[in-house]
This record gives structure tokens, C-alpha cells and sequence, in this order.
């Protein structure tokens, strides 16, 4: 095979996973669904649950004696944290979160905010 021709297959593929790749990335966007609560979950287990219709600033505190703190910020139908006094402050830098299914997550604190689209909390998960 000429290395002219090999080139041209690479390109092929290049422009056919490029195309791929936009292709989910559109579908991924267009069936987003716009969350209703931020769920702060606490080592697993829910502990907070905040309307994202409502601006709030609620600070978040874990570990035995509470020293672990995250605050975290709804505005705007965004939730954020703006404070965390964990060491690697990653949970900080996240982008601001709207969307059914997106999470901030702080490790060292164990602390999870999701996005859910609705009032779940009163639902059966199995019904028998």
C-alpha cells in the first residue's frame, strides 16, 4: 500500500470519529434534563436536600467533630461549592452545576452533591 493511500484512510478515520464523537456530544446535550433539588449525600447516605428555585448558602459539616466544612451555594439554579477547608480544595474548582445526574465531589469530607430532577425522596425504589 502507497503512503499516499495510507494517509487518506487516516484522515477517513480521523473525520469519522471526530464525526462520532460530535455526534454523541449532541445527543448528550439534547436530552439534558434541567435538575430541580442539589442532594448533598454524606458518605452515602442523603442528608440535605436544596430546591435549586431557591438561592441558598448552606454550610456543610462532617467528620466526628464537625471539623470538615464544605459550603455550598445555590444561585441561580446553580449549585457551587465556594469554601471547603479540605487539602486539595478540587470540589472548589468545579463548574457550577444544573443538570440531572451532575455531581460535585469532595473525597477527603465524603461529601456528594447531585442534581436530581425531582422530589424523589418519598419514592418506593423496589416495589415487590
Amino acid at each position: 500500500m502507497s503512503n499516499k493511500k495510507k494517509i487518506k484512510n487516516d484522515i477517513i478515520l480521523a473525520v469519522i470519529v471526530l464525526v462520532i464523537a460530535a455526534g454523541g456530544i449532541l445527543l448528550l446535550n439534547i436530552f439534558r434534563t434541567e435538575g430541580a433539588f442539589a442532594v448533598v449525600k454524606i458518605d452515602g447516605a442523603e442528608a440535605e436536600r436544596y430546591p435549586l428555585s431557591v438561592n441558598t448558602e448552606a454550610v456543610i459539616e462532617t467528620g466526628d467533630n464537625k471539623e470538615f466544612k464544605n459550603t455550598l451555594v445555590i444561585e441561580d439554579g446553580k449549585a457551587f461549592i465556594r469554601d471547603a477547608n479540605c487539602p486539595d480544595k478540587i470540589c472548589e474548582g468545579h463548574n457550577k452545576i444544573s443538570y440531572k445526574g451532575e455531581t460535585i465531589v469532595c473525597l477527603p469530607h465524603k461529601v456528594v452533591i447531585e442534581i436530581v430532577a425531582e422530589d424523589t425522596a418519598d419514592d418506593l425504589d423496589v416495589v415487590v
